[in-house]
């Protein structure tokens, strides 16, 4: 009688308390007074519900309630209906629940949304496209169950049947639109409009790039309601657009006092005496760095010698940036939490504080800087042949930029230049002659010489996107290339052949299905197997696909129109490269051994690398490093790969806002391009200044549309035909600026 006066009068405090702030409170009492379910009530009640499902096939809510009893402990009986829907195991059709269909259905995760498509990932890292009218109302970072159908294309498709866990993810970025029921947000990814509780909101209007947070879901994402929390200004800004999209995803901009505080700290004191003890000193060797002349972030440099016998003696001096973040500090958990810094358009996102990334870790000319230093020992042909790594402390003769070091090279350099570098003009000139033993090398592994399809965004005083250009990579790039990837490949070697706990970079064969789907669009562009050379063939075995087969396929067309195509078809055919504590090996460099060691200022990866590095030259055991780092270079390499992702993910956005903002200048004008990808839908073609566009079907003169995806696209009324890897000319429609959509036509 007391338990049901407390619950009473809990109830009734409820009731009289939904304004307050202790509405929360409450709720909790109330709960905790409610009949506790004692062990076994709860297995029981999921038993009677598979036993009435598989009986009746399906039950309303009422009938089911019914026949489990579930009057004698509704808590059990709730608590059985909320487990099975989130293992799956149950569906809620309408007013009907069903047993899922254990053999067709599975778990995934939401993790693209587009206007009328999404793509969810399983738990073995397969995808799946999903048509609009199958996503169920899903958002991104949903846990849902789904069931494949029949796929129109060569891609997997699947639907969803119900969403089993929601995103804790609930920020929408977008802009104003008008619609007929009021400004609404339309969804920068979504692409599709949500309705906004104005009283809610903070001040916007149409055209305004904002941030949204999601406070009710329905069924369809029509029947979702958002509140606008941020506004960023028009809509037609890039900036606006990415700065919108880095607080959607609630990447950490500004550092925490407590870590800015904990940089100043460790960095005041600058190199002291006692730092040195231990340490190898190059001060008065000829180190230097070359890096982009706007780079403030210098965590690398560079030493060489070469013996009378023709052996080579390459130095690779690193940051020490271990010795300054230390486990479990500020620094070092907000450098986990960030994973690498973000670059994007004129911007960076740094992992570490300006203190030390632009500070004491940055290998400044003119300077004492801490290092940990690969001293590799290397063949007159540039083979391998020892290594040692230590504690060193360097002094940088030269700030080296690309651009005067290529003209160095290419004997263009002025005098001015030449003066600057005349302290390490024979160091550069080594440097070039063992690059060019390097690269031979890498050739005769077959790595794959994939071009580059990135471009550079050109900007104006403002940040406003004047123009693209392609990625140039010059003669001392290459050269700082070979030398870091010397230095990684020592790095795992010695940590796999003595077995202590690391961050391997790894990148795993390219799936079968993957090589077979290469293959038979290598065919369909002409390129097939050279019979009368067979040292020339292209041996695309799925099975048994080695490195050198993807480079006979770059070789025997790189002089033909269609290449940038095959480029493109080569490289989605690899898998992506990640970060791993077990060693696999690296197929796109062709190597067993491979990490990433060079770059501890901007990516963690590179600092966990660092720290197993330091502790081992320091002495520690192996049974004591896999004690110390065993568990912690999983969860390091899983925190790496995915922040990783993130990065690139958002560079890859930022590259679309600002192309699209050039181009919404360009609208109306008529351009010649090349095209490289076909779907459904339409074509995505690559235009002449870098930009990417999609000719979409809407959008192609009036007719009746065949497609073969990924081949062709043909009106089979005129007989007119577009393949992949045609020129194209095509005029610029639409240019969106916070999706990054390019729109073009037919000229």
């Amino acid at each position: 009688m007391a338990r049901h006066n407390a619950k009473h009068q809990a109830r009734k405090n409820l009731r009289n308390n939904k304004k307050s702030g202790d509405l929360s409170k409450l709720k909790a009492k109330l709960k905790s007074q409610q009949k506790k379910i004692r062990p076994g009530e709860l297995e029981t009640c999921c038993r009677k519900i598979r036993t009435f499902l598989e009986l009746h096939k399906k039950l309303s809510r009422t009938e089911l309630a019914q026949k489990c009893r579930s009057h004698r402990n509704p808590q059990a009986y709730q608590a059985a209906l909320e487990e099975l829907r989130k293992k799956g195991e149950i569906l809620e059709c309408g007013k009907y629940y069903v047993l899922a269909d254990q053999g067709k259905t599975f778990r995934a995760e939401t993790i693209r949304l587009h206007a009328h498509f999404g793509f969810i990932r399983d738990e073995n890292d397969k995808e799946y496209f999903v048509a609009g009218k199958f996503l169920a109302g899903s958002l991104k970072g949903d846990i849902v169950l789904a069931r494949a159908i029949p796929s129109r294309s060569s891609s997997p498709e699947a639907e969803i049947l119900s969403i089993l866990e929601e995103s804790q993810h609930t920020r929408i970025a977008g802009r104003i639109v008008p619609t007929e029921a009021g400004l609404c947000l339309l969804s920068d990814i979504a692409g599709m409009p949500l309705h906004i509780d104005y009283k809610e909101s903070c001040p916007y209007k149409i055209n305004d790039q904002v941030l949204c947070e999601v406070i009710s879901r329905g069924s369809r994402h029509m029947d979702h309601k958002v509140k606008v929390i941020m506004n960023f200004g028009d809509c037609d800004n890039a900036q606006n657009c990415m700065r919108s999209r880095i607080a959607e995803q609630e990447i950490p901009v500004d550092f925490p006092e407590k870590v800015r505080a904990d940089a100043k700290k460790v960095a005041a004191p600058g190199v002291t005496e006692f730092d040195l003890q231990g340490r190898l000193d190059l001060r008065e060797e000829i180190i230097f760095t070359i890096d982009g002349a706007h780079s403030k972030d210098l965590d690398d440099a560079v030493s060489i010698r070469k013996h009378p016998d023709g052996h080579w003696t390459l130095g690779v001096h690193i940051a020490d940036v271990s010795h300054y973040v230390r486990p479990n500090s500020p620094l070092d958990a907000e450098a986990f939490r960030r994973g690498t810094s973000i670059y994007y358009a004129d911007e960076v996102i740094p992992m570490l504080p300006k203190a030390l990334s632009n500070g004491i870790c940055s290998l400044n000319a003119g300077y004492d800087r801490l290092t940990l230093s690969a001293i590799l020992e290397l063949s007159p042909e540039g083979d391998l042949l020892d290594y040692q790594f230590c504690k060193s402390v360097i002094h940088s003769k030269v700030r080296g930029v690309y651009e005067e070091c290529n003209a160095i090279l290419e004997h263009r350099a002025d005098t001015e230049i030449l003066e600057k570098y005349a302290p390490v003009l024979e160091s550069l000139e080594l440097l070039e002659q063992l690059s060019e033993k390097l690269e031979i090398l890498r050739k005769r592994r077959g790595a794959p010489e994939l071009e580059s399809t990135e471009s550079v965004l050109l900007l104006d005083q403002d940040g406003i996107c004047t123009g693209l250009a392609p990625v140039q990579r010059g003669r001392t790039e290459r050269i700082i290339e070979s030398c870091m990837l010397c230095a990684n490949e020592a790095a795992a070697k010695l940590a796999r052949e003595k077995k202590f706990p690391f961050v391997y970079r790894v990148h795993e064969n390219p799936a079968p299905e993957r090589i077979v789907m290469l293959r038979e669009m290598l065919i369909k562009l002409g390129i097939s197997q050279n019979s009368e050379d067979p040292d020339s063939e292209l041996k695309l075995d799925p099975e048994e696909i080695k490195p050198c087969n993807i480079q006979n396929i770059l070789d025997q067309t790189r002089d033909l129109p269609c290449f940038p195509v095959i480029n493109n078809l080569t490289l989605r055919s690899m898998a992506k490269a990640k970060y791993s504590e077990i060693p696999k090996g690296h197929f796109g460099l062709a190597l067993r051994d491979y990490t990433h060691f060079t770059s501890p200022i901007r990516r963690y990866s590179d600092l966990v690398v660092h720290r197993i590095l330091s502790d081992y030259l320091d002495g520690a055991e192996i049974d004591w490093l896999i004690r110390r780092y065993g568990k912690f270079t999983e969860n390091a390499a899983e925190r790496a790969s995915m922040t990783e992702l993130r990065a690139v993910q958002l560079e890859r956005e930022a590259d679309a806002c600002y192309a699209a903002e050039f181009m919404k200048s360009h609208t109306g004008e008529i351009f010649d391009g090349v095209i490289t990808s076909v779907t459904e839908f339409g074509m995505y073609v690559q235009l002449s200044n870098m930009a990417e566009g999609l000719l979409h079907i809407h959008d192609m003169p009036p007719g009746e549309y065949f497609t073969e995806e990924n081949w062709f696209f043909e009106n089979t009324l005129t007989g007119e035909r577009w393949q992949l890897g045609d020129p194209i000319r095509v005029v610029c429609l639409r240019a969106d600026v916070s999706t990054g959509h390019i729109d073009l036509g037919l000229v």
